[in-house]
């Protein structure tokens, strides 16, 4: 182990609460706006649900949102979600009183289920380097973050792992998390280096299988993995009922004694597309037979919140309320200007950019 990483692992274990004993009682009323800088600079316009101009952070605070969530990409086409603009989005962000989730993808674009592309700073390393880069990655973001005052309230070292990250040095390949255990370390070890007060998620796309959750958190734990939270997507159109998002929501709480959230969800206010590019969801009644208009949306929501809660999460994040269909702010890291946008139907703010008046995050 390097000694930066021995140093840190040692603070880790001395100074660090039990993960289960930590901040059981928070609620985390997250939106993650990794979107919104951009679509702010396009000049997108915030309405509340009076139909007032304002601040969108603002206007998310007083629907209950109390923690917002940032990607950050290591060198992305497009100029945004970078070290710089994570910067300014958190300080507005803060600004506005809410706390501070930082996704780290650890690449120069999205890193899904289906994709975990190597930053290309980072090719042809190997899995001690990667290691290396990804500790001086995470401390570098974190400790700038620290230095103006927006220390980070919580971090994620990676972004749905579900077969872990930075292919293919950290893929589980025969169910061996032995590469992807010693990345995770290395993101724990550089974020409790920079503040030990920081909370480290482990997030997957897995709320709706709870046998590949147990092969997947199991084999981080066997592995000897050190993670706060356990963090969880869960969409409904995709991971099932909500009387199984319960249980695997309990079962993974009591098996690995961690802290629970469910870290991405939405639902659509919508069918309509305002855009070129068609939406990602189009049913009518994606789920339950719950339609696709703003009470819908709402209703979606709560019972997600709801069960969440039930079950034991401390928080539930909406997946970006604010990604409007303003022309420029496509999802292509490559092409930002043209690609479109298949998510605004998704969003909590309609296409006029006032927010839905029955959408809350719920105390």
């Amino acid at each position: 182990m390097k000694p930066a990483l021995a140093v840190a692992a040692f603070l880790a274990v001395a100074l660090i609460p039990s993960p289960a004993s930590a901040h059981e009682k928070e609620t985390m009323r997250g939106a993650d706006v990794s979107t919104l800088q951009r679509s702010i600079e396009l000049g997108q316009k915030f309405y509340d649900a009076r139909g007032r101009r304002g601040n969108p952070y603002e206007i998310l605070r007083q629907a209950g949102v109390n923690y917002v969530r940032l990607r950050i990409w290591n060198d992305p086409a497009s100029g945004y979600s970078t070290k710089e603009k994570v910067l300014e989005q958190a300080r507005a962000a803060k600004a506005a009183g809410h706390k501070l989730l930082i996704d780290f993808h650890y690449s120069d674009t999205w890193a899904d289920p289906g994709k975990q592309f190597v930053p290309k700073a980072w090719e042809g390393h190997d899995l001690a380097q990667l290691e290396q880069d990804v500790y001086d990655y995470t401390y570098d973001i974190c400790t700038s973050l620290k230095r103006q005052g927006t220390t980070p309230d919580s971090v994620q070292i990676g972004n749905e792992i579900n077969v872990g990250m930075l292919w293919p040095a950290g893929r589980v390949d025969n169910s061996d998390f032995g590469p992807l255990a010693g990345l995770l370390n290395a993101g724990y070890d550089a974020t409790k280096a920079c503040s030990r007060r920081t909370r480290v998620m482990v997030h997957t796309a897995l709320a709706g299988n709870i046998d590949a959750a147990h092969w997947f958190y199991d084999g981080i734990t066997a592995a000897g993995a050190r993670w706060d939270i356990t963090a969880l997507s869960y969409y409904c159109m995709w991971h099932g009922s909500l009387a199984n998002l319960a249980t695997v929501i309990g079962d993974v709480k009591s098996r690995y004694g961690r802290p629970v959230v469910i870290a991405e969800t939405a639902y659509p206010y919508t069918t309509e597309n305002y855009d070129h590019l068609e939406n990602i969801m189009l049913s009518p009644a994606p789920c339950d037979g719950i339609p696709a208009t703003p009470r819908g949306q709402a209703q979606e929501f709560a019972a997600v919140q709801t069960t969440a809660r039930g079950a034991g999460a401390i928080g539930v994040f909406y997946w970006e309320p604010t990604w409007t269909a303003i022309d420029g702010n496509g999802w292509d890291t490559e092409d930002i200007e043209n690609s479109g946008n298949a998510w605004e139907n998704m969003a909590t703010f309609d296409d006029s950019g006032r927010i839905n008046p029955y959408v809350r995050w719920l105390r």
